[in-house]
């Protein structure tokens, strides 16, 4: 009975600690999981479900999971972030889906898979290493490597990648590998390869490039490859000095280069001295006091009269840019205190004035006239006591989520890819209800931040604008740091392939044709300036790049 008394207080006690342990390992899960980025986790889960939810990632997820606290396959994290996604070699097969939004990532490593259709157009900005090698992309590089400062290493060899690469390296003076080579890639080399300053390992072979090699020296390059191009012209001496370079299969010169043209000096008559020039034999002549001659005298008048006439001229235009600044300036003053009808009646009489012109030149044609400005404004200004209040419009066109448009373009790929322009590129999306539209897919990369930030501001005043010779937008997307505009489809392609009809001269268009088609681009750009001159100066720079 003793006995028992004793080992009871020992019983209890294991009890507790068991107890005690129990509770820290509850409240130590949450500690453990969840520790991921919650939007690098969304990034992850994307590319998981555009490349078909392979298994050979093991541990991924489309919905839920930690990729860090889980050890997903290739997933390398410092701290919460993400910075390495080393998946290559796994046979893997789909898209890199639509959003990459991974801000830590340094390293993107999907090399020797089957990935097809275009580069992802919004690439992590912070990479140093990017490697894209032995896949099936097509399309072109992305505008957004040219705001990858830091990257150091980008491969992107034996795609189907094509058309040119543009002037994207300007900015990447820490890059030390750029392999291009086994694509289709045309054109010349563009001139932000002279940035390279770091560059000593450049592959181009297996390519349609043109052109010459001048824009690659001055480079620490030790490995050069060009061979199997449409290279021509004569090849730098400095570039044949190079470890390691390659050239077969090109249209090289094999000549000696032409020696440079020598220097031709001015001729004597228009010498800016008085001092005889070198070997002529013949000084000027000078009168007895010391003074040009005659036949100098008319060579100084005409330079004077010449520099009496320049700043004549420029006194008129800086005169007349003061003056209209002055006018700018004092209609914007007046402006809020102009009466409506005021403006109206002024406008109608420049209208008119334009009207009778254009039915003088153009009799057959219809003018159009643009709606009034007024109602073009996003947002609306009151005038009280002196201040200005501006109240913003709410927006008309229609919000789009992601996925929605992400649906109707099969993942932006590149079959739906029907433009490409400064701002993005652009898609067409067909909806379920059977509506077809085209899809702008903005790059932040080309946005000022000022212009991020007034993305709604500036989808409210272009979903405004309404004009026969205008496309319509019709919709929005502001979801997960995208940007995108919905426009109506124009199934009957652009205006240079309607004025230049090469190849099907049945389609040729009149010269009455031609004439309406200038003249519908001249009154839409005219109501274009209108509204321009119309809206906050911060909103002008996006809305002038988009595509009217």
């Amino acid at each position: 009975m003793a006995n028992q008394h004793a080992d009871l207080p020992l019983s209890l006690t294991r009890q507790l600690s068991e107890f005690v342990l129990l509770v820290l390992i509850l409240a130590s899960m949450p500690l453990v999981r969840g520790t991921t980025d919650p939007s690098d986790v969304q990034s992850l889960q994307v590319l998981y479900t555009a490349l078909n939810n392979p298994s050979q990632l093991t541990n991924w997820k489309s919905i839920g999971g930690d990729p860090c606290s889980e050890s997903w396959k290739g997933i390398t994290c410092e701290g919460s972030a993400v910075v390495s996604i080393e998946i290559s070699g796994l046979g893997l097969n789909g898209t890199m889906g639509y959003s990459l939004d991974l801000k830590s990532l340094r390293k993107l490593d999907l090399s020797d898979n089957g990935i097809h259709d275009t580069i992802l157009y919004q690439l992590p900005p912070n990479l140093t290493s990017l490697n894209l090698a032995s896949n099936n992309l097509s399309g072109n590089l992305p505008y957004s490597i040219s705001s990858m400062v830091s990257l150091s290493y980008l491969n992107v060899s034996r795609n189907s990648l094509s058309q040119t690469f543009g002037d994207i390296f300007a900015n990447h003076s820490g890059l030390a590998t750029l392999d291009l080579s086994f694509n289709n890639f045309s054109g010349d080399l563009p001139s932000s390869l002279s940035s390279l300053s770091n560059l000593s390992s450049l592959y181009l072979q297996k390519n349609q490039l043109t052109g010459s090699l001048d824009v690659l020296t001055g480079l620490p390059l030790t490995t050069l490859n060009v061979a199997n191009n449409h290279f021509s012209g004569w090849i730098p001496q400095e570039l044949k000095a190079i470890p390691n370079f390659i050239d077969g299969g090109n249209s090289f010169d094999n000549g000696p280069a032409p020696p440079p043209q020598p220097y031709t000096p001015p001729p004597p008559g228009r010498s800016h001295t008085n001092r005889p020039h070198a070997g002529s034999g013949t000084p000027t002549a000078r009168g007895s006091n010391g003074e040009p001659s005659h036949s100098n005298k008319g060579w100084t008048i005409g330079a004077i009269v010449g520099i009496i006439l320049g700043s004549i001229v420029i006194a008129l235009v800086l005169l007349l840019a003061l003056a209209f600044c002055i006018r700018k300036r004092k209609r914007k003053d007046t402006g809020a205190r102009t009466p409506r009808s005021r403006l109206s009646v002024e406008k109608n009489n420049v209208n008119t004035e334009v009207q009778e012109q254009r039915l003088k030149s153009m009799a057959a044609v219809t003018d159009l006239k643009p709606p009034p400005v007024e109602n073009l404004m996003g947002e609306r200004v009151q005038v009280k006591n002196g201040s200005v209040k501006r109240i913003k419009s709410p927006i008309t066109a229609t919000s789009y989520t992601v996925a929605s448009l992400q649906t109707a373009t099969n993942s932006f790929s590149q079959e739906f890819l029907i433009g490409e322009g400064s701002l993005g590129r652009v898609y067409k999306a067909e909806f379920p209800n059977g509506k077809i539209m085209a899809i702008k897919k903005i790059d932040n990369v080309a946005l000022s931040l000022q212009e991020e930030d007034n993305f709604l501001e500036a989808v409210s005043n272009m979903s405004r604008l309404r004009h026969p010779n205008i496309v319509t937008l019709a919709g929005y997307c502001a979801e997960h740091g995208q940007r995108l505009l919905v426009y109506e489809y124009i199934g009957n392609g652009n205006l240079h392939d309607m004025l230049h009809f090469d190849e099907d001269s049945s389609k040729t268009l009149t010269w009455n044709a031609r004439v309406r088609v200038a003249l519908g681009t001249a009154r839409a750009l005219e109501y274009v300036i209108l509204v321009i001159l119309c809206i906050p100066l911060p909103l002008y720079a996006l809305l002038s790049k988009c595509p009217f």
